[in-house]
């Protein structure tokens, strides 16, 4: 088995939840034996020889029922996760809304979805092709949308007929854990979903196994490499949705304040602190002087306080250590000639709390302008012409996705087409619709996960040709 050093995909001791907003550990989680990892890759595989077979009506009941079941434990799902990773509980709430409406979407298109394709071939009489499952499949997910996260990647694999082991974030398995009551509950076949408190090394185990026959990850570059690589040299299916840096560009002909209004909301929504949240706004000369006094009193106006108190706007960092990586990039920032717009950084007080901070004039030098900035810093690029907005979008490894503003759609179209991501927003922001496939290009990642794409990623097309 091929191993690694990197810290990326290294886990810690066990799994604690520890309240972002106290410093106060909640819950010991522990960690499973290797006898217990071993059992539950064995639960999998035998539930997948039954799952399988059990016709769509049946997988469109159960789908309809966890949905039931999802929107009646949001209170508590969203209480979770506020205290596991500091999310304002308004918007755990709505994440875990987002979690039933994905079940919904599976279930009202699941025959659309899996329907045989017909083909015509010269020589057969009939030819089709079918979406079929292929076997257990070993998530890896994050700490930053606990609850999103793991059933972005369960939902389309138990449609297609896949099971699903999810090994969640160490802060945030508490989260994670509280799903496996719910589908027992709805009365899915045992072993088909579980979550896995597993060490690294039984993680990498896993990826090895045969009974594992594809893998998700959604992370940072760093595990993605190493992930990638294992899957790569075992010959099997992935995907990974890593990191991102998306640009945000306000050319001539924005809507300013629609356009500061979406940029702000994006940059501050769970304290920044997602890939898919546009992190540099690149804005034209001509509209940069009235985005900015928009922009800046949007970051102005943030409550920022106890995720449970539903008057809070931004709660916590995720812990101390994603703290101490923003404070280091703001300051090399500064202490390289940064132009600091809006002033922020650690709060005193008890909590991983951060003030949300504005710069300008951020340069190659820096820091921020190669990294991923995962928290609420607000980049903001003074350019002459879409040209160069087009440039300075692309001058960076990832390519998430993108967003576009101008009322003058023609000159937005021109610019989306030219921008190196996955997906493109036009005086929207697109972030990732259950709908639509989500991914990457560059270092952000390879594969979609979400829509028709994203259960076609994990399915055997397996065609049918009969003479």
């Amino acid at each position: 088995m091929t191993t690694t050093t990197s810290a990326s995909v290294r886990t810690s001791a066990t799994y604690k939840t520890v309240n972002p907003a106290t410093g106060e550990q909640l819950n010991d989680w522990g960690l499973l034996e290797d006898d217990q990892a071993d059992s539950a890759l064995t639960r999998a595989h035998e539930a997948f020889q039954v799952w399988r077979w059990v016709p769509v009506d049946e997988k469109i009941r159960l789908f309809t029922r966890v949905a039931d079941l999802i929107d009646r434990a949001a209170p508590d799902l969203a209480r979770q996760t506020a205290l596991e990773m500091g999310k304002p509980v308004a918007q755990a709430t709505a994440e875990a809304g987002i979690c039933s409406a994905m079940f919904r979407y599976y279930a009202d298109r699941a025959h659309d979805l899996l329907a045989d394709e017909a083909v015509e071939l010269p020589g057969m009489s009939r030819t089709v092709i079918r979406r079929e499952p292929l076997g257990v499949i070993l998530g890896i997910e994050p700490w930053n949308a606990p609850l999103f996260q793991a059933m972005r990647a369960t939902a389309p694999n138990l449609m297609v007929g896949n099971t699903v082991l999810l090994k969640p974030a160490n802060i945030c398995a508490g989260s994670t854990l509280m799903f496996d009551d719910l589908f027992v509950e709805a009365g899915f076949p045992a072993g088909v979903y579980q979550t896995v408190l597993t060490t690294r090394q039984q993680v990498l185990g896993y990826i090895a196994h045969p009974k594992v026959r594809a893998v998700t990850l959604t992370g940072s570059d760093d595990a993605g490499s190493v992930v990638g690589e294992l899957a790569g040299k075992h010959i099997k299916p992935v995907v990974l949705e890593l990191g991102g840096s998306d640009a945000f560009v306000v050319l001539d002909g924005a809507d300013v304040a629609k356009a500061a209004a979406t940029a702000s909301t994006c940059r501050l929504f769970i304290g920044g602190q997602a890939c898919a949240l546009p992190k540099r706004v690149i804005v034209t000369d001509k509209v940069a002087d009235e985005f900015t006094s928009l922009y800046l009193e949007a970051f102005r106006s943030q409550v920022i306080g106890d995720p449970l108190d539903p008057t809070t706007t931004m709660g916590p960092l995720s812990s101390p250590s994603a703290v101490a990586e923003l404070q280091a990039q703001y300051q090399d920032a500064v202490d390289l000639g940064a132009t600091v717009l809006e002033s922020g950084g650690p709060l005193d007080r008890p909590g991983n709390y951060f003030k949300p901070a504005v710069l300008t004039d951020v340069t190659p030098e820096m820091r921020l302008y190669h990294e991923e900035a995962f928290g609420p810093l607000g980049l903001i690029y003074r350019v002459p012409d879409a040209e160069a907005a087009i440039e300075l979008a692309n001058d960076t490894k990832y390519g998430l996705g993108g967003t576009v503003f101008s009322e003058d759609l023609d000159q937005a179209a021109y610019v989306a087409a030219r921008l190196d991501t996955g997906g493109v927003g036009i005086n929207a922001w697109l972030g990732a619709p259950i709908d639509i496939p989500f991914g990457g290009t560059k270092a952000s990642g390879v594969g979609r996960e979400l829509g028709k794409t994203g259960m076609d990623y994990f399915a055997n097309i397996k065609t049918y040709a009969t003479a």
